[in-house]
């Protein structure tokens, strides 16, 4: 199984057309992708009459990702968040069985420490049976005795681009799922992906396809509004490898 999607549904007029029609832009969206990535949940909470109505305008076989908030994950710093984790999970339960993933990103600062982390997990692990992905950009989680771990509590390692060093070049953790966050490159945000990479990426993605339960490719280059055009013109390369 892969999805492809972007953080949030944006669909610039240049590829506009490309989309069926529906009573929303994320409906729409949904009529060529199978996922999408909800990051504006790291910023403010939505009310879980928002979550449900997202979940309304997508078809049965749609998908969400959700990023945790940022007062667990960089404020709390995975401390003594049980009140926040609660409120968010009961606000994004409102996407039903269309609520995949759950998305922990964390600070570059923050260093691995299985006192706090294992804890964390192990709770959230508790309250979430579906799939778990964490994006570490500290050096210190990029190790075989953290990748146990994360593979014993089913947590996949994100892997993000830009890459920000080695150990970082490949996804980690649980091997169940492969989850790509492509942010921009050389500029993050802005920088659209060429079409000899996207060849390439389509190729690994194919590889990944027989080893992993899920493939999911998140583009999150849309400050300059190149996510979607990378994002359809990979669903066109994928098909042509069937």
């Amino acid at each position: 199984m892969i999805r492809i999607g972007c953080a949030g549904w944006p669909l610039p007029g240049d590829v506009r057309d490309a989309f069926g029609p529906g009573v929303s832009n994320l409906a729409r969206f949904a009529t060529r992708f199978g996922a999408v990535e909800i990051n504006s949940s790291f910023y403010r909470p939505h009310r879980r009459q928002v979550w449900e109505r997202w979940a309304a305008e997508t078809p049965e076989d749609f998908r969400f990702s959700a990023k945790l908030p940022k007062t667990i994950t960089h404020e709390r710093r995975l401390v003594d968040c049980g009140d926040p984790l609660a409120a968010f999970l009961d606000e994004v339960r409102g996407l039903g069985n269309k609520l995949h993933c759950l998305l922990v990103q964390l600070p570059p600062s923050f260093a691995f420490d299985a006192a706090v982390a294992l804890p964390f997990f192990e709770r959230l692990r508790e309250a979430h049976a579906g799939i778990l992905a964490i994006e570490p950009r500290n050096a210190s989680w990029f190790t075989p005795e953290v990748d146990a771990h994360m593979r014993a509590m089913r947590v996949a390692r994100v892997l993000a681009d830009p890459v920000r060093f080695d150990e970082a070049g490949v996804p980690g953790g649980w091997p169940g799922l492969v989850y790509l966050r492509l942010h921009g490159s050389p500029r993050p945000y802005w920088s659209a992906y060429e079409s000899e990479l996207l060849a390439r990426l389509a190729l690994r993605m194919r590889q990944a396809e027989t080893q992993a339960e899920e493939v999911w490719c998140i583009f999150d280059n849309t400050a300059g509004g190149k996510a979607t055009a990378n994002a359809l013109e990979l669903t066109r390369l994928l098909a042509a490898q069937k």
